[in-house]
């Protein structure tokens, strides 16, 4: 085959390659933008759902083989603009093990959440100001035992 057939071949497999590879990028920019539109009616939905689970004073409940439950969560993250004197809070409390680079959020959540609950259901005092805490009620979706 002679080298201009041969370039001309390449030629046309790279434009094939290129333009399905377009086509591809594109198809996951509308998956990925209908996505955010699913988890956006997610949120809502759920949401709506807790607070009437919460209304009505129902912990779970099962619909069609799959349970319902209402899930609270403990978070907490740094004060704007006081991580550093959180981490120097912890460090002289003795929970420096906590600190690598930054507080992992989990392990912080996790730990402000102990501190709660040795302190009588109270953020101790060492910690007000240096940390955000607030709860989120989710609803946890499972199949049903049978």
């Amino acid at each position: 085959m002679p080298q201009r057939e041969v370039k001309a071949v390449s030629n046309n497999a790279m434009f094939e390659l290129a333009d399905r590879l377009k086509e591809l990028r594109e198809a996951k920019k509308a998956v990925e933008e209908e996505l955010k539109s699913i988890n956006a009616e997610i949120d809502e939905v759920e949401y709506r759902l807790s607070e009437l689970m919460i209304s009505s004073e129902t912990q779970n409940f099962t619909r069609a083989g799959t349970m319902f439950c209402l899930s609270t969560t403990t978070r907490a993250s740094a004060a704007a603009g006081m991580k550093e004197e959180l981490f120097d809070a912890l460090r002289s409390k003795g929970f420096g093990e906590l600190i690598y680079e930054t507080v992992n959020a989990n392990s912080l959540s996790a730990f402000v959440k102990e501190q709660i609950a040795e302190n009588g259901d109270e953020l101790p005092d060492w910690l007000k100001g240096l940390v955000n805490v607030f709860e989120k009620t989710t609803v946890t979706v499972r199949k049903a035992a049978r």
